[in-house]
């Protein structure tokens, strides 16, 4: 198993603390907490987990090239951001489900869907 292999080796921890933290922060800034997601399911949840693998899709980008540049902590990094986009993907999905399951009132509310065409579009 990859984290056997990297008990002991100086910088290793680090490494993997940054891998995992990067995959965190990149969603975070894909995607609301799966707090606000359980809150407001009902009115996500159609688009929910589209931003979740955009932002697992960048955060693996950027795991990817630390792992290329960084041979010697390669192992560290992939782990960490393998374990962060796991955890985050159960997060989320846990989080659909349950705001789905409670039903109760959003904190957010939108208005019915517009439809914006533009003035010479229309004649």
């Amino acid at each position: 198993m990859a984290l056997a292999r990297l008990e002991g080796s100086a910088g290793s921890g680090p490494a993997f603390l940054i891998a995992a933290g990067i995959v965190y922060e990149i969603i975070a800034a894909a995607c609301s907490s799966p707090q606000t997601t359980e809150i407001n399911a009902g009115a996500r949840s159609a688009t929910l987990m589209k931003w979740v693998h955009v932002g697992q899709a960048q955060a693996a980008a950027f795991v990817i090239a630390a792992a290329w540049i960084d041979r010697q902590h390669r192992a560290a990094i992939l782990a960490g951001g393998a374990a962060a986009m796991g955890l985050m993907e159960v997060q989320y999905l846990h989080a659909r489900q349950a705001g789905l399951a409670a039903g109760g009132l959003p904190t957010e509310r939108y208005p019915p869907a517009r439809v914006f065409t533009l003035p010479w579009a229309s004649r």
